[in-house]
């Protein structure tokens, strides 16, 4: 990479780079939907290609043959290469791409990271990538044109279809391969003219015909479609839930895991009186849901009854594909670390109003104490508000309507009942009391929160956002307190019956404010590392969220099951936590697992906040909240666990929290809060 006269960006890709940049849909911030095989052989089938150009390898229509076997220094490359010098019989263009052709996803992997370090895509939780807008120019030709990498692909791409120049042979390649898969037509607008162009480009270069054509044999092959000689899907036995220690304690996590490992990664639950369960569990169905989940699994279904609880329809989390990616984008600074980073003053003011509320003596619910701290500073913050007069009324519904329209383990009438009827009409008491703080005049001067990006949102485009979808919208925040307390109550909790690791949070904390209050470099630095691998542990071991509910939207096989299209499927992705090939010695409170070299929370095992596409928006706004409220709760008070011999259970549904038994004590005052 290198710098020219104007001082733009100067950078040459490769034909995987390309392959992988054409292959974006900007809508849905992932690939054009290519089944998974046919994108693998395309993959590979760049890789080759490029190998070609470079001299390493030739190809024609039946052999392909090496020529320097010397490291090319590309990671997506060199492996390829290595493999074809390793096999001692000469081979053709199909059989390598029929070979390496589980290796692609590694390839995809690493040129997406690559196309990231380069600033030419933008990644975003939940695998999404979007185009970095900066100024780009290729190394490999002399031209004029400036724009993101993508415009220059395309554009040439475009001139090899629409003119009747000679295309140069890399062209032709990217050409062959797209084509190949089929989506040319979703890029381009093609006629019979255009089509028979693109026919006659893939014949003109002996190596992008022979990749082309090899990589269309091995789509083409029916022996690497769906097979139905597929395994049958066990069935646990319900005694098994009966006898379980983890299933009395109400720890789902470590249950699922127990399951998992003597019953495989996919297995059935059949309730009375219920459909059929089907599970996923372990770390490679989590990889496979993060990473191909996508394509197959749809959100929408189970949850169609809860929107209209809240008289919605198109809420964020039941959207998927491109409107979910464009959903997630629009609101995405309303939840970012960034905006809680810049409103710190105002954090650690809203935190100290409600600590003065706080006196000695106190003996309160540990979930109902964290609860209320949380939304005391998340209320305000996200929608500039006190609601916490009606807050736990919201939560009660909530968790109502999670009991009988997403668990199904109460009768829907009891969400009609007296007082949840009252409850319900208390979601458009916050609509009112966001709305009348959100006019031009009353903002005017106010950093900006969430309820302005939902607000800006709805009038920019009514149907993407209606006025039906505001009462949940603009209420998700508060109801956001409800998991956030919850996950700090366990957090407490965790903290006071160890007190060998409460003396360490301690040292910090008291560090931390000694001076005044910490500013934005030192509550993210190293000052609270130990506080900082603590809290993950917590989040390990107790889980908010333990499982994800999706339905089959296209049948597909996952570690030798076949999942019908309809199906109903729960994802424990935190059945891992309790996994001991991916932690060591799961049950034990480790706080070193994720310092080098263990670093155990690597890669998809470790998935507090879900996975894929619906990974939690507020994962660093989260993280960051959970850390200032146990560091000043540590510093200003003395808490302990009542009742002191306490062990604790978990209640699990319709998310895992502390059972009402644990409560906390306001056991003494330590350091005065500053008025």
């Amino acid at each position: 990479m290198t710098r020219s006269s104007e001082g733009l960006m100067t950078k040459q890709l490769t034909l995987p780079d390309e392959l992988v940049l054409t292959l974006l849909n900007e809508e849905s911030g992932y690939f054009r939907q290519v089944p998974g095989w046919s994108l693998n052989c395309a993959v590979v089938g760049s890789a080759l290609a490029e190998l070609s150009l470079i001299g390493r390898i030739d190809t024609d229509m039946q052999s392909l043959i090496l020529l320097d076997q010397k490291p090319t220094g590309d990671p997506c490359l060199d492996p390829v290469l290595k493999a074809i010098a390793a096999e001692p019989a000469q081979r053709n263009a199909q059989y390598w791409v029929e070979r390496l052709a589980p290796r692609a996803e590694s390839i995809i992997d690493m040129t997406l990271d690559r196309l990231v370090d380069l600033n030419i895509l933008q990644h975003h939780d939940g695998d999404f990538w979007s185009l970095a807008q900066t100024a780009w120019r290729s190394g490999f030709n002399v031209g004029s044109e400036v724009g993101t990498a993508v415009e220059f692909v395309k554009t040439r791409i475009s001139k090899a279809i629409f003119s009747n120049e000679i295309p140069d042979p890399r062209d032709i390649i990217i050409i062959c391969l797209i084509h190949t898969c089929d989506v040319l037509r979703y890029i381009f607008e093609l006629d019979e003219e255009s089509e028979a162009r693109v026919e006659q480009v893939t014949k003109m270069d002996l190596i992008g015909r022979s990749i082309g054509d090899a990589v269309h044999e091995n789509i083409a092959r029916p022996l690497f479609r769906r097979t139905a000689l597929t395994k049958a899907i066990p069935v646990v036995p319900l005694r098994k839930l009966v006898r379980n220690k983890h299933a009395r304690k109400g720890n789902l996590p470590a249950l699922f895991a127990e399951l998992g490992e003597e019953f495989g990664p996919v297995f059935e639950l059949r309730p009375p009186f219920q459909d059929r369960m089907i599970f996923l569990v372990g770390p490679e169905t989590n990889h496979w849901v993060h990473r191909h989940g996508r394509t197959y699994l749809r959100a929408r279904d189970y949850l169609e009854d809860f929107e209209k609880v809240y008289g919605g329809s198109g809420l964020l989390p039941a959207l998927d594909g491109a409107d979910h990616f464009r959903y997630r984008k629009s609101i995405q600074p309303g939840y970012s670390r960034t905006r809680l980073v810049g409103q710190l003053d105002e954090f650690y003011s809203y935190a100290r109003n409600h600590f003065a509320t706080w006196e000695v003596g106190d003996k309160r619910s540990a979930v109902d104490i964290c609860r209320k701290l949380v939304n005391s500073e998340l209320s305000p913050l996200s929608v500039s508000v006190d609601s916490q007069d009606i807050v736990d009324d919201l939560h009660k519904f909530k968790e109502r309507a999670l009991k009988t329209h997403i668990a199904g383990i109460l009768p829907k009438f009891m969400l009609k009942t007296p007082s949840m009827r009252r409850r319900a009409k208390l979601v458009d008491e916050v609509v009112d009391r966001v709305l009348s703080v959100h006019t031009p005049a009353q903002r005017e001067g106010c950093p900006r929160d969430l309820a302005d990006d939902l607000l800006n949102m709805h009038a920019a485009d009514r149907q993407f956002l209606p006025e039906s979808n505001l009462r949940f919208v603009l209420s998700a925040p508060l109801i956001a307190s409800m998991y956030v307390g919850d996950e700090l109550s366990f957090i407490a909790y965790a903290m006071l019956s160890q007190p060998e690791f409460h003396e360490k949070i301690r040292a910090e904390a008291d560090a931390l404010f000694l001076n005044g209050d910490p500013d934005a470099d030192t509550i993210t630095g190293p000052a609270i590392e130990f506080t900082r691998r603590f809290i993950m542990e917590c989040m390990r071991l107790y889980p908010i969220v333990p499982m994800s509910v999706r339905n089959v939207m296209n049948a597909v096989v996952v570690e030798g099951y076949e999942l019908p299209e309809g199906a109903r499927v729960f994802i424990a992705q935190t059945s891992t936590h309790y996994m001991s090939d991916l932690f060591q010695d799961p049950l034990t409170f480790d706080v070193d697992r994720y310092t080098a070299p263990r670093k155990e929370h690597l890669g998809t095992g470790y998935a507090p906040y879900g996975l894929g596409t619906h990974t939690c928006l507020g994962v660093r706004w989260t993280e960051l909240q959970l850390t200032i409220n146990l560091l000043m709760m540590t510093h200003y008070f003395d808490l302990e666990i009542a009742p002191k011999n306490y062990e604790l259970k978990i209640s699990p549904f319709p998310s895992q929290r502390p059972n009402k038994k644990l409560k906390f004590v306001v056991a003494g005052q330590r350091h005065e809060l500053p008025v």
